[in-house]
């Protein structure tokens, strides 16, 4: 299929949903001298260079660029700095990351699997020679020396390329050092493996054994001569990677961090500043139950700091636990019906704020980024995101406008990132005591289209909800509904974001309204809302039921035609729709649907549904292939397209290859679509462009539209 050059789903995919050329990646030097930061050279260039903002005089400078680092060649990216962009969701080229020493003073960074060193502050790049392929190095504290992996080994060198040398190998082909488990990266938000002491002469180091976890084979069909990849994956109810900590001198003595592994053996966050002992914050493989544990780097005891438990499950927050400079104990917690900010015994948040993460940690306050709690939400707070200051006089807004936004922070100067419905793209503002001073320049490319959305609330649950009409559509007949939800964990879709709704967007002005609904499950209100979903995850498709009903009363829908589509989590509510709501649904697209729970990874899985041995009629009950998922009246089958990659490894295509073999055998019609050499993301330009073109067709054909 082909289109015109310039259309929305090319420049969509050419330019990654918009994001290219988008400055990123921030870090403020702690003297608020220089924004250190990530960003490629256009809207549709892929390969990102390091720069440094000079925030008193606003000049910039290109500290490291990787085309002149590699001399014109192309990268080289190793199996495993393949799986560690899959898991971060890395679509970017160049340099995709960076780590610095304190001062801000020293990066290093990974490219083409070799070591690189950039001196921030006179602008210049140098490799280290390193044995490769090279991975997420990272310069101590006081800029003297980098620790890096290479080939499952933790490994040091000086900073100016002297004394390279391993500080511990791996023992077996399963054992791996200073790298995170596949879990640790996917479902707990922890992409490293290892820590440096503040005083640059020891480090935390995490030693994965992936002897445990059962192997599964991901093979290319479209390539017949290649072998099958052989990967550790551990599914629900199976064994999981074991994970140890050790304190490793420069010298390679190592002393190991004794804690009660086996009653806590999710190594879910470690901290380690000169506010205190090294924490790690250790839960329970159920989650209900957690520690937070203070570690002596010289012996390797542990004394417990913190403990929670929660008759549901914990969740994890980012920036936390940690020490606030004064050596009180900084976390996020559930308490009293909220989710609050905690400093040593005391909330400091209440009811009206949703706490999300910690952003940073002064002397004077703590930075956090939070949304209206249950008792503040409603529709003029829909989809927004703030950032605020927080100490013991009380809570300050340090964002203002409408919108979703972040921030980093060192002493003075922060960097605010703000996104808001008015505008495209993000906006990066220096701010020093509160006042912007600076923006920092984004290259990305305008979309030349601006949502037509309507932020507001569906149902008696008031589920957040965004309903986007065509741009010219100025009438009152009523429209082919196309519900575009994510709808489950950490999946926000209503946000007050433009970029954000540029793909629903695309699908209304071809004709349909279009509904996005975060319902149950879905992050951003309040705890219970959140864990409602416990051992149910069907909850999620009865609030879209709900949303959509009570948006008939008010917006020009037609529920005679109705349509959903979703990837992932979306992608399996899309599944559910169709097979147990036939009623309400008329046609559903399911992208990378999870089908069968059992089928996917532990940390994730078992905090919502329990084991599949413990619980198998929570399993049986939210999956698309058992007697429960195809159970709904025999007529009307309703038409569904099941599209999945053959080269994803989080959610396999055994999901859509299950579906598929379980509606066949059902009578039921479908069409799957295999997208060769496609993982859970759809970078390749062509797959992204082609996919959102062929939906449209489907759509259309399935609920009697003109063919598009």
């Amino acid at each position: 299929m082909t289109t015109e050059p310039h259309s929305f789903p090319r420049r969509h995919a050419r330019t990654q949903r918009f994001t290219l050329g988008a400055p990123r990646s921030f870090t403020v030097a702690p003297d608020g001298s220089r924004v250190v930061f990530l960003r490629s050279g256009s809207g549709t260039d892929r390969a990102n260079s390091l720069w440094v903002l000079d925030v008193e005089e606003g000049g910039e400078r290109v500290a490291a660029d990787p085309r002149a680092l590699l001399g014109g060649a192309s990268e080289d990216l190793s199996p495993e700095e393949r799986a560690r962009r899959e898991r971060s969701r890395e679509g970017g080229a160049g340099i995709v990351g960076y780590a610095t020493d304190s001062a801000v003073e020293l990066a290093s960074f990974a490219l083409s699997g070799r070591l690189f060193a950039a001196e921030l502050r006179a602008g210049t790049a140098r490799e280290l020679p390193a044995p490769g392929p090279v991975i997420d190095p990272r310069p101590s504290p006081d800029g003297r020396h980098v620790a890096y992996v290479a080939r499952g080994a933790l490994r040091v060198v000086g900073a100016e390329g002297e004394g390279d040398r391993a500080l511990a190998e791996p023992e077996s082909e399963n054992v791996s050092y200073g790298l995170a488990e596949f879990i640790a990266a996917e479902e707990m938000g922890r992409s490293r493996g290892f820590w440096w002491a503040p005083e640059s002469d020891r480090l935390l180091m995490a030693r994965v054994d992936d002897t445990p976890v059962q192997r599964w084979w991901i093979a290319d069909p479209a390539h017949p001569e290649r072998e099958p990849q052989r990967v550790p994956y551990p599914a629900a109810g199976t064994g999981n990677a074991e994970v140890r900590l050790f304190v490793i001198g420069l010298d390679g003595l190592r002393t190991e961090v004794a804690w009660d592994r086996a009653r806590y053996p999710y190594l879910a966050h470690v901290h380690w500043s000169a506010a205190g002992a090294p924490l790690l914050l250790v839960q329970a493989r159920d989650q209900r139950s957690q520690l937070i544990l203070a570690v002596d780097p010289d012996s390797g005891a542990t004394r417990m700091v913190h403990a929670d438990e929660d008759r549901t499950w914990l969740d994890l927050f980012p920036g936390v636990p940690c020490w606030s400079p004064s050596g009180q104990l900084v976390r996020i917690a559930d308490e009293g019906g909220a989710r609050v900010l905690a400093v040593g015994d005391r909330p400091l948040t209440g009811a009206q704020l949703h706490v999300r993460a910690v952003l940073d940690v002064s002397e004077h306050d703590v930075l956090i980024s939070a949304s209206a709690g249950a008792e503040a939400a409603g529709e003029p707070e829909t989809g927004q995101v703030h950032v605020y200051r927080v100490n013991e006089l009380g809570v300050e807004r340090v964002s203002q406008e409408p919108g979703v936004h972040a921030a980093v922070r060192a002493g003075e100067v922060t960097v605010l990132v703000s996104a808001t419905l008015n505008r495209p793209g993000s906006l990066a503002q220096v701010l020093r005591d509160g006042k912007p001073t600076r923006t920092v320049p984004s290259y990305a490319e305008d979309p030349g289209m601006s949502p037509r959305v309507t932020l507001t609330e569906g149902g008696a649950r008031r589920v957040p909800c965004a309903v986007l009409m065509p741009r010219d559509y100025d009438g009152d007949t009523p429209l082919p509904v196309l519900m575009d939800p994510y709808g489950g964990p950490h999946g926000q879709r209503v946000v007050a974001a433009h970029n954000a709704h540029l793909t629903s967007q695309w699908f209304a002005d071809q004709g349909f309204a279009v509904v996005v609904a975060d319902g149950r499950g879905t992050p951003g209100r309040s705890p219970a809302w959140e864990k409602a979903v416990h051992h149910d995850f069907t909850l999620s498709l009865d609030d879209q039921v709900e949303a959509l009903e009570d948006l008939a009363k008010r917006h020009p829908l037609d529920l005679s035609r109705v349509a959903i589509r979703g990837w992932s989590y979306g992608g399996w509510l899309a599944g559910l729709a169709v097979l147990r709501r036939p009623d309400v649904f008329h046609a559903g697209i399911a992208g990378a649907p999870v089908t069968d729970w059992a089928l996917y990874d532990t940390h994730y899985t078992e905090r919502y549904l329990g084991t599949p041995a413990e619980h198998p009629e929570s399993y049986a009950k939210s999956s698309l292939v058992t007697a429960d998922g195809l159970s709904s009246p025999a007529e009307p089958h309703r038409p569904l397209m099941i599209v999945h990659g053959l080269a994803d490894d989080n959610v396999v295509v055994a999901h859509a290859l299950r579906l598929s073999s379980a509606l066949l055998a059902a009578g039921r019609p479908h069409e799957v679509l295999p997208l060769s050499g496609v993982t859970h993301i759809t970078p390749q330009e062509q797959v992204a462009e082609n996919l959102l073109l062929l939906q449209v067709d489907f759509l259309k054909r399935s609920l009697g539209m003109t063919a598009a």
